[in-house]
């Protein structure tokens, strides 16, 4: 039934500057979840990569909300905070990660070990609790643009992703549209046309995904 799949659910949503801003994620990604019946928490810091979530390091920006509230938004003095601390605080059913972009390192030699042992290290602390998680991958932008993304190294990102965030489940951000569809400010972040696509996409992919099922026995 329409607006109770996720119903009972607890969700802790954490993610990059896709997740910082009024008109970015934070706000039609919560609000979809919330009309399907989930609490949701939401939580972004820019530029974090999936290493900063196992400690508190100083970010350039980031945004909060909880529930029906409205978002709280920091500039220079926002932070990370540790995930265990996030999961011990929050108690989710299930751990939702939007990190991708602000590792995939565009216009620059890929890091790969850096990447893996970042990815691997936060994956283990949050199946350290026994929770349950959900990765989504970056969606396509458009070629260039400040951050120089491209087609290809987000293809790749998102590869590289899909087979190392286990046990986490893995949202492909790529198959809700095509290269260059959904419109940016810069290459790498959307108009908001774009961040309500990418919300009603990875909405739908969580309401579908077993773990969710398995939540809900």
């Amino acid at each position: 039934m329409a607006g109770s799949a996720l119903l009972g659910l607890s969700l802790l949503v954490i993610g990059e500057s896709h997740m910082s801003a009024n008109d970015y994620l934070i706000n039609p990604l919560h609000d979809e979840l919330t009309k399907q019946g989930a609490v949701v928490h939401s939580v972004g810091a820019c530029g974090a990569s999936a290493a900063d979530w196992l400690k508190s390091i100083q970010v350039p920006c980031g945004g909060d909300r909880k529930g029906a509230q409205k978002a709280l938004f920091k500039g220079r003095d926002a932070t990370t905070t540790p995930i265990k601390q996030l999961i011990a605080s929050d108690k989710p059913d299930v751990v939702v990660l939007i990190i991708g972009d602000t590792m995939a390192s565009y216009g620059k030699p890929f890091p790969q070990t850096w990447a893996w042992q970042s990815v691997t290290n936060l994956t283990k602390e949050i199946a350290a609790t026994n929770t349950a998680c959900i990765w989504v991958g970056p969606p396509w932008g458009n070629a260039g643009g400040k951050y120089l993304k491209s087609d290809d190294r987000v293809k790749y990102m998102s590869t590289f992703l899909k087979n190392n965030v286990a046990p986490c489940t893995y949202v492909d951000s790529l198959s809700f549209s095509k290269p260059g569809e959904w419109k940016t400010l810069d290459g790498e972040h959307f108009a908001p046309s774009g961040y309500k696509a990418w919300s009603h996409g990875i909405t739908e992919s969580i309401v579908n995904a077993p773990v969710i099922a398995s939540r809900k026995k």
